[in-house]
């Protein structure tokens, strides 16, 4: 079976990957630049940080990448979410990757530019919606996925059901870590997959040593769904913040709470929890992860994930 063409409106990387984008600096500059280098799709997280970080990020991709594709995800959920869509644009981004919610108004937005629109989806009603409002493609987000989750089906169920309801490209994405798990999406009629866990394990991935050890060491039992305050289930790694938050006692306030989000329980700062775990104080905070971390035993150049999953791909014929 020979890699699919993954052709986002005009945007054709040359290999049909998707480094997912994770917020609060963990996806940043130089993991979406390497994998734009490597003919993939790179990814900036967005969500949690200023506009004048947004604009520095993009503009230290753009000078990474060469010619490869750069976008950005940008949660709906994010009270900044408009301004940030904006800043995107006019830097001239190639894609937004979009979720936790749905937006009509980013496709008035960058009619006329250059610039994709993706949204990330869970179900076939969704996905129309999203080719309706006029999106080149949509990601098909599954419950192995990490991070917020919008869904409880796994992403095997989920991508026959969107294939066939939609003319567009279906993105899969959720538990995807290697190459054989990539070539059972494309044989579900997927026309790429969309990986963020395996590429935090990458030197060039800008989390704290002790983050990426979690992802090490982690066993499929250490992989659990928590509470978040933005509304949605979340996936990540029981930890000794995590047992507070079951027990009601997380007990984490924001240094200086700016209202980052449209709607937060207040259980805890998300974004405090974040930004701790993505520093090192893994203990102290949430680290979100996909459900087949487990599968993971390397730190690796994203150009060496690259030819690891093209070699497993190949090999799943």
């Amino acid at each position: 079976m020979l890699l699919p063409e993954l052709k986002i409106g005009h945007l054709i990387p040359k290999f049909p990957i998707i480094q997912g984008g994770m917020s609060v600096r963990v996806s940043t500059a130089p993991l979406a630049a390497a994998v734009a280098r490597s003919g993939g799709i790179g990814v900036i997280g967005a969500t949690g940080i200023d506009l004048a970080e947004l604009k520095d990020e993009i503009r230290k991709a753009r000078a990474l990448a060469g010619n490869g594709i750069i976008g950005v995800n940008i949660m709906f959920a994010a009270r900044q979410f408009a301004d940030l869509v904006h800043t995107a644009i006019d830097e001239k981004i190639d894609i937004i990757f979009t979720g936790a919610g749905f937006s009509r108004d980013i496709f008035k937005w960058a009619k006329g530019t250059d610039t994709e629109i993706v949204p990330i989806v869970s179900s076939a009603k969704a996905a129309r919606l999203a080719e309706k409002s006029g999106a080149p493609a949509v990601v098909a987000e599954g419950f192995e996925a990490g991070g917020h989750l919008g869904t409880d089906r796994s992403i095997k169920e989920i991508v026959p059901e969107i294939v066939a309801t939609v003319k567009i490209p279906v993105v899969a994405a959720g538990g995807i870590v290697n190459g054989q798990d990539m070539a059972e999406m494309i044989k579900l009629g997927a026309s790429g997959v969309q990986m963020a866990t395996r590429f935090v394990l990458s030197e060039e991935c800008d989390v704290a040593d002790e983050y990426k050890q979690m992802y090490l060491n982690a066993k499929a039992e250490d992989v659990v769904i928590i509470k978040s305050p933005v509304g949605m289930p979340g996936r990540a790694l029981r930890n000794n913040f995590i047992e507070r938050v079951e027990q009601g006692s997380a007990d984490l306030e924001p240094e200086d709470c700016d209202a980052c989000l449209k709607n937060c329980s207040q259980d805890y700062c998300i974004l405090q929890a974040l930004t701790n775990a993505k520093d090192g104080l893994v203990q102290q905070g949430v680290v979100f992860v996909g459900q087949n971390v487990f599968k993971i035993k390397e730190i690796l150049p994203v150009s060496v994930i690259f030819d690891r999953i093209l070699a497993e791909y190949a090999a799943a014929q």
